[in-house]
């Protein structure tokens, strides 16, 4: 059925009872659609663990980005932190011989030092760079996808209203590599685009707040339900709700 001739209410209660779990966005297929950025993490993940002998999925989700490379390293080890997730995680990454660890990424990472000779990560929540430096051996790298400054702040503010100028420069690329320079690590790559992201109707969105909880903290339909409204109205009239998502690509090595 065509979503914009569902009721406001059966939008809402598919997107309310819909698992969220892992981090497989393909409910969205046909109801929101955001732009890739332009270099391809899941493409150079798989070129980069090519070359790499034991390899680290910090906050693998549900594994979904790791299993979809092109190459793992002949050992791979990936961590998650959210029960389901690690669940979904170890039936999907068992099969191709990658170890689950639970984790809830808080310091020290469960590894020894100088363990792996590449750690990745595609949008962690916190990345703790002195960690990663340690269990990197000398000429390893960290190569992470990572979300930037006032991602789809467009829809956090229609929520929540104007955020202060600190919180809309927080995560800013130039941030992470001063961290990791502090940490001992140079910075080979840097690269940042803002890309435009469209959410077709109402459900879209609560499934999205539902899924990156961070984005509208303790978001739920009931609280807001005034505001779901009139944005549903919103979307009926002027078509989709379109937000820029800020991305950012960061490759550090350790060199001693």
């Amino acid at each position: 059925m065509n979503e914009g001739m569902r009721t406001f209410d059966e939008l809402v209660a598919e997107a309310e009872n819909v698992s969220v779990a892992g981090w497989d966005f393909s409910w969205l297929d046909g109801r929101a659609t955001e732009q890739r950025p332009s270099w391809g993490y899941q493409r150079l993940l798989g070129e980069r663990m090519t070359h790499a002998r034991a390899a680290l999925d910090i906050q693998t989700g549900g594994g979904e980005v790791l299993a979809g490379a092109s190459h793992r390293a002949p050992l791979t080890v990936a961590t998650e932190g959210w029960p389901p997730n690690i669940a979904k995680a170890t039936r999907l990454l068992h099969p191709l011989g990658v170890a689950v660890v639970a984790d809830q990424d808080e310091p020290p990472l469960p590894f020894g030092d100088a363990a792996f000779d590449l750690v990745v990560s595609r949008h962690p929540v916190t990345v703790w760079w002195e960690e990663i430096a340690r269990v990197l051996r000398p000429g390893g790298s960290y190569f992470s996808q990572q979300v930037g400054p006032a991602s789809v702040f467009e829809l956090v503010e229609y929520f929540l209203g104007p955020q202060p100028e600190q919180v809309r420069a927080g995560r800013h690329p130039e941030q992470a590599r001063r961290a990791a320079e502090a940490a001992g690590l140079t910075v080979v790559d840097l690269r940042a685009e803002s890309l435009r992201t469209e959410f077709h109707d109402v459900g879209a969105v609560i499934y999205f707040l539902r899924k990156v909880i961070w984005m509208v903290p303790g978001f739920t339909v009931d609280q807001y339900r005034d505001r779901l409204h009139e944005l549903d109205a919103l979307i009926r009239s002027r078509g989709p709700f379109v937000a820029h998502t800020s991305r950012f690509l960061i490759e550090a090595r350790k060199l001693h």
